[in-house]
């Protein structure tokens, strides 16, 4: 996959010190990565990093919404999103990138492409579950929720309290029995 130039930091020319990066991602950015499953995005990514004399440490924190459809209604809703990471950058040997919170860059490279990181960030903000708030406070107007509420089996615990209403008279006198021990 080719890289994007503007997730590239070349991090040789930087101070020691910390220096602040940001970034809004939006929908080119997934369809770069051909994810499809959002219809339209809109997150703020600020990077902090922190150059140290022998490593890196980046700090990635993103806010803002992804629109997605409901998996209930197949209604599109805008999901709100947070998420925070923090990455070390060391130098050694050879690249490796097996551990989640360390990644080892090969020495005399002179700069780090964070989109991976950023598109995993996203993705993994997002619930599971999606729901449109709709839904669960009960304001959204849907042909496929007045459809499921139709077809949908009443409620056994109905039935058992017009049952339980009329009990049999003579079952209250042996439960007495139980009672005048």
């Amino acid at each position: 996959m080719k890289s994007l130039k503007e997730f590239t930091i070349p991090f040789v020319g930087l101070k020691i010190g910390k220096h602040h990066f940001e970034y809004e991602v939006e929908q080119p950015f997934f369809e770069h990565f051909e994810y499809e499953d959002f219809n339209n995005v809109k997150v703020n990514v600020d990077l902090i990093l922190e150059k140290k004399s022998t490593l890196l440490e980046l700090h990635f924190k993103i806010s803002g919404w992804v629109n997605v459809n409901c998996d209930l209604t197949n209604e599109p809703y805008n999901q709100d999103i947070e998420n925070e990471f923090d990455l070390v950058v060391n130098f050694g040997d050879a690249y490796n990138d097996e551990n989640i919170d360390l990644l080892i860059v090969p020495h005399g490279t002179y700069e780090i492409n964070i989109q991976q990181y950023i598109y995993e960030l996203i993705i993994l903000a997002v619930p599971i579950k999606r729901i449109h708030p709709g839904v669960e406070d009960g304001t959204l107007n849907s042909e496929i929720l007045k459809k499921l509420e139709e077809l949908s089996p009443k409620l056994k615990e109905d039935k058992e309290k017009d049952k339980s209403e009329d009990i049999d008279p003579r079952w209250n006198t042996l439960k007495k029995l139980l009672t005048d021990k």
